[in-house]
């Protein structure tokens, strides 16, 4: 029998890369202020931190919380008996944490501090099983997550080439502002670490999370 799965995000390459393993989710988009979830917790995690009880909000952390809030707020809202997968990735440049660029400026300016350097792409993971066989056994959902972090090395483009590739458009709603499976493949040198994290969703983590919640990652694919 499949086990249900239902993916918290409406990233194509997200959804893409899990097909590729076999898996085909169910898509429910989360309603989450990403904005308003990381200012929220940058606050806590610094009240802590003064309070001398924790340290500050670090920047590998952000795409796990947001991840995190995405598969609660399904979870929340349609309490589907499915195990909901929710994903985030963040871009750490020069000791920032950098989210999608959302204007052609910016993305731009980016590029240009990026290109010939690297960074380290996060995708934070958050796995929650809201079977209702688990809830009937711990009486709530059961939460598994964590980080996949993949140095990237970005090639040294021109004025020209930035230009060229912020006009496509694409690299205004991806993290980082940077794709490694789209049109922004051709300006990645390499990269150390897992592919698919930097995809958007490690098909290797999402494997061991899944073992930690006692399912096999076949169990989801429907040809068994």
């Amino acid at each position: 029998m499949v086990v249900p799965f239902v993916l918290a995000s409406q990233s194509p390459a997200r959804l893409a890369t899990l097909r590729s393993a076999g898996i085909e989710p169910q898509v429910i988009v989360s309603n989450v202020d990403e904005d308003a979830v990381l200012a929220h917790a940058r606050t806590t995690f610094e009240e802590r931190a003064r309070a001398g009880i924790g340290l500050p909000l670090a920047l590998a952390d952000q795409p796990y919380l947001l991840a995190r809030a995405k598969a609660d707020d399904v979870v929340a809202r349609h309490a589907p008996d499915a195990i909901v997968l929710g994903c985030d990735s963040m871009l750490e440049f020069d000791g920032e944490i950098l989210g999608k660029p959302g204007t052609p400026e910016v993305a731009r300016e980016r590029w240009r501090a990026m290109r010939g350097r690297n960074g380290v792409l996060h995708s934070g993971h958050a796995l929650v099983d809201n079977r209702l066989e688990r809830r009937e056994e711990t009486g709530q959902p059961t939460l598994a997550g964590d980080t996949s972090s993949t140095v990237v090395h970005f090639a040294d483009l021109s004025d020209h080439e930035i230009d060229a590739y912020v006009a496509t458009g694409e690299p205004l709603g991806v993290a980082g502002a940077f794709t490694v499976d789209g049109l922004g493949g051709p300006y990645v040198e390499r990269i150390d670490g897992d592919f698919h994290g930097v995809v958007g969703v490690s098909l290797p983590l999402l494997r061991r999370l899944l073992r930690g919640l006692g399912v096999d990652i076949h169990e989801l694919r429907h040809s068994g």
